[in-house]
């Protein structure tokens, strides 16, 4: 999986290395599990809601955990005692949306579309139930769960608000760079 890997250069950010391996292999897993491949994994869309997104899936990781990552250094420079967990913040960025690896299929015609679960779970869903499966730390599974729309009723961590945000920049971003 060393292209996948490639496209997503945070994850060698992670200190401590067996989360570390937790992450890669949860991410790998997830990957498997819906029948993608590494060649696959490339092609799929950060999302289904912009027709013909141009933006792949490990593209958006990769800049949801950079642009979380920034913020978190600057609202450090900016608030002395500034506190969060830097691990749990680059882990949940690279996280965030491995349940679109479920909730996504490729259809007969070569179409990625809703997968069955997918129809049933959304990926905020998918993601936190295969990573408290995997074992990763509850604060990982937080960010997971409460990244989308799911979690703003609730609490979220501070690395949790910065993915939530991190993640929209992107999505919002691009959406009205796309559609005008």
């Amino acid at each position: 999986m060393d292209k996948i890997w490639k496209e997503i250069p945070q994850i060698n950010e992670i200190r401590d290395g067996a989360l570390r391996e937790k992450v890669k292999a949860c991410f790998e897993e997830a990957v498997v599990r819906a029948g993608w491949t590494q060649n696959d994994a490339p092609q799929v869309p950060f999302t289904l809601l912009i027709a013909n997104c141009p933006v792949s899936l490990l593209s958006h990781t990769a800049s949801v955990a950079a642009i979380a990552m920034h913020c978190a250094t600057e609202l450090e420079r900016m608030f002395d005692g500034f506190n969060f967990n830097r691990d749990y913040l680059i882990a949940g960025a690279i996280l965030h949306d491995v349940g679109k690896f479920l909730e996504y299929a490729k259809s007969s015609d070569g179409k990625i579309v809703k997968s069955k679960l997918g129809k049933y779970l959304r990926h905020p869903f998918s993601g936190a139930a295969l990573a408290y499966e995997m074992r990763l730390p509850d604060e990982v599974v937080h960010i997971i769960a409460v990244h989308a729309h799911e979690g703003d009723a609730g609490y979220r961590s501070i690395e949790a608000i910065l993915v939530n945000k991190a993640d929209f920049i992107t999505f919002d971003t691009l959406r009205k760079f796309l559609e005008g």
